[in-house]
């Protein structure tokens, strides 16, 4: 499965924790993410991430590219509600465009566990039915 991960500046070091604690499972498939937060996750997890550009010069945009054309089986996009800065990646086109093509996201900390154990249960099969 291909899996993408986004985090804003105030939970890049969550999203690093929780790939640190999934690692396990996030070794078995392929890891796509916005510049800066795929190397953080790199540094602490020596697993391999196709980064993107950062997210506010165009790496949020990329991550749209490959959501529209069905290549991702599951999002994280761990995302400050309280503090999102102007620069920052904007929650509202990713989260719209999973909507569109069905892809599970994910917006904290519970439901990515929820749904990266769900995946490793086998319950991400309804995803082939979408691939092209």
């Amino acid at each position: 499965m291909n899996i993408g991960l986004i985090a804003h500046d105030a939970k890049k070091k969550l999203m690093q924790n929780f790939c640190v604690a999934y690692r396990g499972i996030l070794a078995k498939h392929t890891l796509f993410a916005t510049g800066t937060t795929g190397r953080l996750v790199e540094e602490v997890t020596n697993l391999t991430v196709h980064k993107y550009l950062a997210g506010h010069l165009g790496g949020e945009q990329q991550l749209g590219a490959q959501i529209e054309d069905n290549d991702l089986d599951l999002v994280i996009f761990l995302r400050d509600p309280l503090q999102p800065k102007p620069h920052e990646p904007n929650v509202g086109n990713v989260l719209r465009l999973c909507d569109v093509h069905n892809i599970p996201v994910a917006t904290n900390l519970a439901t990515a566990e929820l749904l990266i154990k769900s995946m490793e249960r086998g319950d991400f099969e309804f995803r082939n039915y979408y691939r092209r």
